[in-house]
This record gives structure tokens, sequence and C-alpha cells, in this order.
């Protein structure tokens, strides 16, 4: 391939990658109570992780609510991820959009603080009309939620599979961009 071509190549692939939708990694939770706090351990593995995508942003978000309305209202793609009730066997791992999404925040409600919180700023933003054009809630099934700094074992054992599902929906929505 000469200069010319291999420049031209280059160049389009940096544009492709430029291109590529930005997504905002959201972790909730409180890591101070368990397995409560798996959306912070997730997001904080994503960091370091080689095989996250450029344009995924990773944030703790931690239990701070609707103030987190600018990042999620400046991002056109958000995957949230938390500890969910699933009434599934514990670290079972749940993407749920759309409907999915919605039907598990009406039922789950305002459970804890944080999920007051997560329902408070999801309303808010559909309210405002910026909700994210993809969104979604990467659920994980608690075994316990207690004064504890640690992830229950199978919490625990999910984290690696978490991390693999949130960088394949990333990929997925930058794929559709």
């Amino acid at each position: 391939m000469d200069n010319a071509a291999t420049s031209a190549l280059q160049t389009a692939m940096t544009a492709r990658k430029e291109s590529r939708r930005s997504v905002l990694v959201l972790g909730l939770g409180n890591i101070l109570l368990g397995d409560d706090g798996i959306g912070i351990h997730v997001v904080r593995r994503l960091v370091t992780d080689p095989e996250t995508p450029p344009g995924l942003h990773p944030l703790d978000g931690g239990t701070l609510g609707f103030r987190l309305m600018n990042a999620f209202a400046s991002s056109d793609a958000t995957l949230l991820i938390d500890a969910a009730q699933l009434g599934e066997p514990a670290g079972t791992l749940r993407l749920l959009e759309l409907d999915a999404l919605d039907r598990h925040i009406r039922r789950a409600g305002r459970v804890s603080a944080h999920e007051a919180g997560l329902v408070d700023l999801l309303m808010l933003a559909r309210l405002e009309g910026c909700n994210p054009a993809y969104l979604a809630l990467l659920g994980i099934q608690p075994q316990r939620i207690d004064w504890d700094e640690t992830l229950s074992l199978p919490v625990s054992r999910a984290l690696p599979d978490a991390c693999r599902m949130a960088i394949d929906t990333v990929l997925q929505w930058q794929r559709a961009a």
C-alpha cells in the first residue's frame, strides 16, 4: 500500500474511532453496605480493564441520585449498574432496557435512599426531555445488604461477568451509532 492509501486508511480509522458513541457507565450504590456497592466495584474495575473500549466513561455515582443530572443529561447513552432485587439467586445479572427497565423501576419503587435517588433521576430526566437515546440498567441480584465493605461470594464471582456485560453493551451501542 502506498503512503497516500495508508494515510487515507489511518484517517478513516481515526474518524471512525472518534465517531463512536460516548457511553456513560454509571455505577450506583454504597460500598459500605456489602453487595449494595457492586455498581461501584464494576466501574472501578472498568477504569483499569485493558478491554474497556474508547468512549466508555465509567463514573462512580455512589448514592448521589439526581445530583447526577448533569452527567446523565449530557450523555446520549447511559448504562446504570446497581444491585437490584430481581427475585433470582444472588449474583444473577440482568440487563433491563425499555419496558423491562420501566417495570423494574415501578416495582422496586423507593426501597432505599439511593433507589429513591435513581427513580427521581430517571423521572426528572423524562420530565426535562433529556433521557439518553440508549438507557439500560445492569442489575445484579445481591445476597446481603448490610454493613460490610466486602461483596458476598456469589456477587464477587459475578463481578467479571458484570464487567464483560457492561463492555459488550457499550460496544453494541457504539456499533449502532
